[in-house]
C-alpha cells in the first residue's frame, strides 16, 4: 500500500517540471500579472480547457467588479465534494495570486499523466478565486505610494475620511474580539458590523451554501512561511485540532523538501500572534473539517515585495504542501481507513530533516 502511494506521489511532483515548462509558453507564471492580464487568463483557461474549466461570478467587490473563480474538475453527472482556495484578499501580498495561478496550472497539467490527480479530479470540484480583493489589488498596482494597500475599497462610517476594511477581519467568526482595530484610517480595520463588506458577503454565501460539500478551505497569505490552522482566538480550540497539526506538519515537511524553507505549524496566536473575523475560522465554524491560512515567503527580508526571482520556488514548495492537505482529506474521505493509514506512514516516512517550531495550546 506505502508503495502504491509513495509512487503515484512522485509520479504528482515528477510532472510538476514539465508541465511549468508547457505553460509558460503563453503564460508566464514566474511575474506578477495586474488584474486585467489574469481575467485574460482566466477566459483562456476555459478556452483550452472547456471540459474541466468554468468561470463562476459570485459577487461584486465594492467598485462593482464581478468576484469570480475558477471551478476545476472533471464532469461524473454526479454530486461532487469541493476544496476551496483563495489568493488575494489582501491586496498587497501579490505572491497569493501568483501561486494561485500557479496551482491551477499545475492541477489541469497534471491530472492528465497522473492517475492519482485524475481521480480527484473526478471526485472533488477545485474553487479557486486568483483575486478576492479585486479593487485593493488593482490599487496596489498604481503606483509606489499604494504599493502596500491592505484592505478593500469601501468608505468608512460616517464621519471617517479614511477607507477600506480588512476583509480577514470582517468574517463572522468572534467578529472584533481581538487583534482587530475599530479605527477606521487602521491596516486592520474590521468594519462597523460583521460580514459587512461585499467580497465578505461572497464568500459567506457562496460556501455557506454548500458547506457541507467542502472538505478543505485553503486562504493564501503572505509573508512568515507558515502554516497556521485555527482558531485566531487563544480561548477557542477546534475539535479536530490535533489531525489538524498532524496533517499541517506533514505539508511542511513536503514543503521543506521542495527548496528547504522550514514552515512553522501552528494556531496564529501561538505562532504569530491572536485575531478574530478570519476567513480560516469563519470555515472551521461552519463545519468545514479542514482549514489552513498559508503564509507563503519569505521571513521578512523582502515582506510583501518579494522579488519575482522567488516566485518559481515558492510556489512549487506552496505547491507541495498543498497537494498534501488536498490529497489527504480527499483520501481520507473517499479511501476511509486505509487512506489515512497510508497518510499516516507517509508522515512518518517525511519526518526527517525537517525542524519547526511549535508550540501546542
Amino acid at each position: 500500500m506505502l508503495n502504491s502511494v509513495a509512487l503515484n506521489f512522485m509520479v504528482l511532483l515528477s510532472a510538476m517540471g514539465a508541465a511549468v515548462v508547457e505553460s509558460k509558453v503563453e503564460y508566464d507564471y514566474y511575474k506578477y500579472h495586474p488584474m486585467p492580464e489574469i481575467t485574460n487568463w482566466m477566459a483562456q483557461l476555459v478556452k483550452e480547457h472547456p471540459d474541466v474549466v468554468s468561470i463562476l461570478n459570485y459577487g461584486q467587490t465594492y467598485e462593482n467588479r464581478n468576484i469570480s473563480l475558477l471551478k476545476i474538475g472533471l464532469n461524473t453527472g454526479e454530486k461532487k465534494k469541493a476544496v476551496w482556495m483563495d489568493c488575494g484578499i489582501h491586496a498587497r501580498e501579490w505572491i497569493a495570486p501568483a501561486f494561485c495561478q500557479y496551482f491551477v496550472a499545475q492541477i489541469l497539467q497534471t491530472y492528465k499523466i497522473d492517475p492519482k490527480m485524475e481521480e480527484m479530479m473526478k471526485n472533488i470540484d477545485f474553487y479557486v478565486t486568483p483575486v478576492l480583493n479585486m479593487d485593493g489589488y488593482i490599487h496596489s498596482w498604481k503606483n509606489s505610494s499604494t504599493r502596500l494597500w491592505r484592505k478593500n475599497m469601501s468608505p468608512g462610517p460616517s464621519g471617517c475620511d479614511c477607507y477600506g476594511t480588512d476583509l480577514n477581519r470582517n468574517f463572522d467568526a468572534n467578529w472584533g474580539s481581538i487583534g482587530v482595530s475599530y479605527n477606521c484610517c487602521s491596516s486592520i480595520f474590521c468594519g462597523h458590523k460583521a460580514v459587512s463588506e461585499p467580497e465578505t458577503q461572497a464568500v459567506t454565501d457562496f460556501v455557506g451554501r454548500q458547506k457541507d460539500d467542502f472538505l478543505c478551505f485553503l486562504t493564501i497569505h503572505s509573508y512568515g512561511q507558515l502554516l497556521l490552522l485555527p482558531y485566531g482566538h487563544p480561548n477557542f480550540t477546534a475539535s479536530n485540532y490535533d489531525e489538524l497539526m498532524k496533517v499541517g506538519l506533514a505539508a511542511a515537511q513536503e514543503i521543506w523538501k521542495a527548496h528547504g524553507k522550514n514552515y512553522t505549524v501552528g494556531t496564529s496566536p501561538n505562532v504569530l500572534y491572536p485575531n478574530s473575523g478570519s476567513s480560516r475560522d469563519w470555515a472551521r465554524l461552519q463545519g468545514i473539517p479542514f482549514s489552513y491560512t498559508f503564509e507563503l515567503r519569505d521571513n521578512g527580508t523582502f515582506g510583501f515585495e518579494l522579488p519575482e526571482d522567488q516566485i518559481q520556488p515558492t510556489c512549487e514548495e506552496a505547491y507541495r504542501g498543498a497537494l498534501y492537505i488536498i490529497t489527504y482529506v480527499h483520501d481520507k474521505t473517499f479511501n476511509g481507513a486505509v487512506a489515512t493509514a497510508a497518510a499516516t506512514l507517509w508522515t512518518m516516512l517525511l519526518a526527517t530533516g525537517v525542524t519547526s517550531s511549535i508550540t501546542l495550546m
